[in-house]
């Protein structure tokens, strides 16, 4: 026999965080995200992989109640971006392709300034600050000026900016652009042990294939505004591929992430 808090605590692994219901952004006689349904699960690492100009930022900046979609509902946390946007902004982390410090404050000073802005005190800002400085690998250049740091090094002091809330969600846009791949590989791995430790639920949007395929759960591909699929690989290479007239039985089972992305990309877009 199950026990009350037993219950509750499947219903809370599987509650979905994010849901996205008939999203639609036009922009004049474009439509930008066409019809999207969507649901992330709290504690996952989800891949939104789709070439540039898919619509990717589109739908994280109406996530984030930046953008108002022109139909459907989103729900982040349980939150309607557009009428409670104080309330998503409180619970979601959200790291941009460029992150803006002020370059001439050290990446300590950086993080202190933030944590002041969200209530800390004084010595609980540089007490936070030291934490997370820490958590991201960032010791040793906790005292030089951001202008000074790689862009593996901002991504990083990025990542520390926004964990300053203890958020619930974090969406990461783009986030391993320009870094080296000894670079890319440790951000990847911070993003890994930061969400299975917490149980924070990551959004991971890129064009990469390869780091989405290593770190997240499940994949969405997304191309000119639509969702076409969702799921692991093989679940994807089933709905992506089924129905192109292979004789009965002969059906590939060896599908990889490239293949599908190939397919339904052209091609078109770069991948490591």
């Amino acid at each position: 026999m199950v026990s009350v808090p037993e219950i509750w605590e499947e219903v809370a692994v599987t509650e979905n965080i994010i849901e996205l219901k008939g999203l639609t952004r036009r922009y004049g006689s474009f439509t930008a995200v066409d019809s999207l349904d969507l649901a992330i699960e709290k504690g996952e690492i989800f891949g939104l992989l789709g070439p540039n100009g898919a619509g990717k930022s589109t739908t994280i900046l109406m996530m984030l109640g930046l953008t108002e979609p022109d139909g459907g509902t989103v729900r982040v946390c349980g939150f309607d971006p557009v009428s409670d946007p104080v309330e998503v902004k409180r619970r979601v982390g959200y790291l941009p392709e460029e992150v803006g410090f002020y370059d001439d404050l050290t990446g300590m000073e950086n993080l202190t300034y933030t944590a002041r802005l969200n209530g800390f005190s004084a010595n609980d800002a540089r007490a936070k600050a030291e934490e997370l400085i820490q958590r991201v690998g960032l010791t040793g250049e906790a005292g030089k000026k951001t202008g000074k740091y790689s862009r593996g090094m901002r991504q990083r002091l990025g990542l520390a900016d926004v964990l300053i809330k203890d958020p619930e969600v974090i969406i990461l846009d783009e986030p391993t652009l320009g870094i080296d791949p000894a670079g890319v590989r440790e951000f990847l791995e911070l993003i890994v042990g930061l969400s299975r430790e917490q149980k924070i639920t990551v959004l991971f949007s890129s064009h990469h294939l390869h780091q989405v395929q290593q770190v997240c759960d499940r994949v969405g591909i997304f191309v000119k505004g639509k969702l076409l699929a969702v799921g692991d690989v093989q679940s994807l290479a089933a709905q992506l591929f089924s129905g192109e007239g292979r004789p009965a039985g002969s059906e590939r089972k060896d599908y990889s992430l490239d293949d599908i992305y190939f397919r339904y990309f052209e091609g078109g877009v770069d991948h490591e």
